[in-house]
């Protein structure tokens, strides 16, 4: 039991460790977000709606230590629930296949600043796509024009979105760098940011910083309500904080079956013991003739710890048959390591055989200090 256990383990710490190593694709230090929903019943006018977010961006970027300030409606690395079809005027989808898939983020035009993402190709959303009537232009990142077309510029091309035959074609104007939206452990498949409409009634504050951003968030509260006293910032989080909250899970699973494996091997290594100690016992006679006749100390160590080490050795390798079909059953469990992955599997023995050789020493030492006379006399 303690194999498995050990080498799950083992490999869900790997797996975690791989994780935290994650790039972004931004520099997550000093990036303070927080949720802002106006109720539709006191905002019910585009003009105050506009009005609200214009005033908000102007009063958070007068802030001591506020470097920048934007709007999204998704955060990074896993807060985004805008996942859209599409479809590409020069490959449209064949009838009965379903269409493309990839995250779509809203964003006010100052958010790729805000963030640092480099433009790469064309240019960014400004103010006049946010004002358009109908969804006219977009921006990608490097991976979706790498996806969708790898050996050709992605800028100029034109997609419809949710299969929408009637409506009107919507251009890729800039190609930026790539950030996670749909998960740390999630492939980069693309994503879409298109403007944010003025009069929408959610949005995440997004504040770079330069000082921490912990400092500011009473500030950011205080200009929240001098325009709407009743108005909450809720999930408020850093970026870090964030992709914090994304480990948890995964450290959460190898922290419990870390411990499960701790306590299998400490039960393991006890019961090595009592079998050990309990076989030099039954053969203290045979132990004490082999000494009384000249045997080496040493090869009765070495006897009773082979002994003992062998039986070890054939638990480890039903252990290692058990590890690799439960890691193939859990293996969507892992990320950057494989379900076979040899360290691991190495390392796992390595403790294994250590431990059930401290296990195996202890009685296989009393063993040899048994005097021959004693031995046969009460036997």
């Amino acid at each position: 039991i303690a194999t498995p256990l050990l080498v799950m383990a083992a490999l869900l710490i790997v797996s975690l460790n791989q994780l935290r190593r994650v790039d972004l694709g931004f520099d997550t230090r000093n990036v303070l977000t927080g949720l802002i929903l106006l109720p539709s019943t006191q905002y019910s006018e585009a003009g105050r709606i506009a009005a609200f977010w214009d005033d908000l961006h102007r009063r958070v970027a007068s802030i001591p230590g506020v470097g920048g300030v934007a709007f999204a409606d998704g955060r990074p690395p896993s807060d985004v629930n805008n996942f859209n079809n599409f479809d590409l005027e020069d490959a449209p989808t064949p009838p009965g296949q379903s269409q493309p898939v990839t995250p779509w983020v809203a964003v006010s035009p100052d958010y790729f600043h805000v963030l640092g993402l480099p433009l790469l190709e064309g240019r960014l959303l400004d103010e006049r796509d946010a004002q358009a009537a109908n969804l006219l232009a977009i921006v990608v990142d490097r991976a979706w024009a790498r996806r969708f077309f790898p050996s050709a510029s992605a800028v100029g091309r034109r997609i419809r979105q949710g299969g929408c035959t009637t409506c009107p074609w919507t251009t890729v104007v800039g190609v930026v760098s790539e950030v996670k939206y749909a998960g740390l452990d999630k492939p980069d498949e693309g994503t879409v940011y298109q403007p944010m409409a003025p009069q929408r009634l959610l949005r995440n504050l997004i504040v770079r910083t330069s000082v921490d951003p912990s400092s500011v968030v009473t500030a950011v509260r205080q200009a929240v309500r001098a325009i709407d006293p009743d108005l909450p910032l809720s999930s408020v989080a850093t970026i870090d904080d964030l992709v914090a909250r994304a480990l948890e899970k995964p450290r959460s699973l190898s922290l419990l079956i870390g411990g499960l494996a701790i306590v299998a091997l400490a039960l393991s290594m006890i019961g090595i013991y009592g079998v050990m100690a309990y076989y030099v016992q039954q053969h203290t006679k045979e132990i004490g003739i082999r000494l009384a006749l000249g045997g080496s100390r040493v090869r009765v160590l070495r006897l009773i710890v082979v002994q003992g080490m062998t039986v070890v050795a054939s638990g480890v390798g039903i252990g290692l048959v058990s590890a690799l079909v439960l890691t193939r059953l859990t293996s969507s469990l892992l990320f950057g390591v494989g379900s076979n992955d040899p360290v691991a599997l190495a390392g796992v023995c390595a403790v294994m055989l250590t431990v059930a050789l401290l296990a195996c020493l202890a009685p296989a030492a009393r063993a040899t200090g048994l005097q021959p006379g004693i031995v046969l006399r009460d036997g």
